[in-house]
């Protein structure tokens, strides 16, 4: 079986045309002219602003006029993690492979976040046997990376009261808010010189961990590849100089990282204590980690000389704020059940030109003084360890609404088809809808999406059946709409 075989024919088959499209955040202008050239091909209306957002725009169904105009939302963008580091995700499409009920990328990212929105906002457009009231399809920019797109929307881009964000990844529930995040970057400048000759050095790599979205995956306790390294380096300058030469870390910001190695050296009449605190070190972890990262991976091998190496005063600082930088769960919410409130993500760590080395961490929280006491806590610790720290301008968080129509017009709908109430939640990862919020301040939100799983790494996967739920509880929910006058 393939993705053409899987229903809804209509949603799978428009994605796995998206699919076919290389689209990385901040490189959207393939993705940008399918979706022109799709509405081309469909005589459908559609308008572009300055930023690069899409709005495509189809009339009411006889009778249904009257009714609100509802948005559907979702982003261009994809999260590009692969286990292959030559895969060329600006040029190759993910190939789907259908693993039982699960569609997943053979090594990659699915970007079925936000693929799957796409696709059921082009297939509403295209659907003549839908009722409706009249329907709008924006299509943002850059939601991965910095929430462009939502942060920049045109003058005039919606003309919508309701807006259904298609980017939530659980079936059965909808989502009425979301946490606001920064992100806060510091910047090490070192002393570049030549690496002793009289040590030994060695490469310490961690790969194979779970990874995952650093919003909904942060309070499942898995490793972060860059706390391993540092925990290990932190633990054998105890007892050893280190000549640091070499250190990379995870990717994106958003992403809890799945990998990172150093290299580094130690006085050779030291080699064999390294390998005896390695051993010592994986058995902990390993036994830390058991049941839950089941392919992660801690080796350490023996590697040349490098010809420079990082200062031994910023050797220290570096590695003693990457072992007490927090990560991880900050605090739970005390208004809703299971909700993470505030987190912290130590996101990269990347050795730049000019002997900089770029530490990126990302912080979020559902309350905004929150969201910048942990950024500001991340300041402190950087900043003391001699580090320039710097924010972003970061997003809003999105308030739940109760009393919200949309809410209860979606809720009726899902269980009308399936028998079950949706649960009623809000989401500890970003949404772009508090961007929309402050310049539609009026606008109706909820967000819905089918199962995702392991999203912003190349275990993503999406759960076949809860798809065609997905695509009905869209298109009940327009026809409920559709009714209102």
């Amino acid at each position: 079986m393939t993705i053409k075989d899987l229903k809804p024919a209509l949603v799978f088959s428009i994605f796995d045309e998206i699919n076919q499209v290389p689209r990385p955040s901040k490189k959207e202008e393939k993705i940008r002219k399918y979706l022109l050239d799709f509405a081309a091909k469909h005589n459908i209306e559609v308008v572009t602003d300055a930023i690069g957002n899409v709005v495509m725009r189809k009339p009411a169904t006889p009778g249904c006029e009257g009714a609100p105009v509802v948005a559907l939302q979702s982003h261009m963008d994809m999260v590009c993690e692969s286990n292959d580091k030559n895969f060329d995700f600006e040029n190759n499409p993910i190939e789907t492979i259908v693993d039982g009920d699960w569609l997943r990328a053979n090594g990659t990212t699915l970007g079925a976040d936000n693929g799957i929105g796409m696709a059921a906002s082009l297939a509403v457009m295209v659907d003549k046997d839908l009722v409706h009231g009249p329907v709008e399809a924006l299509f943002t920019v850059d939601e991965e990376t910095g929430l462009t797109g939502a942060n920049n929307l045109g003058d005039g881009m919606l003309t919508a009261s309701m807006l259904l964000n298609l980017d939530s990844e659980d079936d059965a529930e909808i989502f009425v808010g979301c946490a606001g995040g920064v992100d806060t970057t510091c910047l090490f400048t070192y002393k570049r010189s030549f690496a002793p000759t009289d040590f030994h050095y060695f490469k310490f790599d961690v790969s194979g961990g779970l990874g995952g979205h650093s919003g909904g995956d942060i309070h499942l306790g898995r490793a972060n590849a860059n706390k391993l390294v540092a925990r290990f380096l932190y633990n054998l300058g105890l007892e050893h100089e280190i000549s640091l030469c070499e250190i990379d870390g995870g990717n994106l910001r958003n992403a809890i990282p799945r990998a990172a190695h150093a290299v580094f050296g130690v006085h050779t009449s030291h080699k064999e204590d390294v390998r005896v605190a390695f051993n010592k070190f994986v058995a902990d972890i390993e036994g830390e980690y058991a049941g839950l990262e089941t392919g992660l991976k801690l080796e350490l091998e023996s590697t040349d000389r490098p010809e420079y190496a990082v200062d031994y005063d910023t050797t220290r600082a570096l590695v003693q704020a990457l072992y007490s930088a927090p990560h991880g769960v900050i605090s739970m919410s005390r208004d809703l059940e299971g909700l993470v409130e505030t987190s912290t993500n130590l996101a990269s760590v990347k050795m730049q030109p000019d002997n900089k080395i770029l530490v990126t961490t990302s912080q979020r929280s559902s309350v905004e003084s929150r969201k910048w006491d942990i950024a500001r806590q991340v300041e402190a610790l950087f900043s003391l360890a001699g580090a320039e720290v710097t924010h972003g301008d970061g997003y809003p968080g999105w308030a739940p609404n109760m009393n919200s129509p949309i809410m209860h017009l979606a809720s009726e709908a899902y269980e009308e088809l399936y028998g079950i109430k949706p649960a009623i939640k809000a989401i500890h990862a970003g949404l772009e809808c508090g961007l929309f919020l402050q310049k539609y301040p009026h606008l109706d939100m909820v967000s819905f999406g089918p199962t995702l799983r392991d999203v912003h790494s190349p275990s993503e996967r999406m759960y076949i059946p809860a798809v065609e739920r997905f695509w009905g509880q869209l298109v009940r929910t327009l026809e409920k709409v559709g009714k209102m006058k």
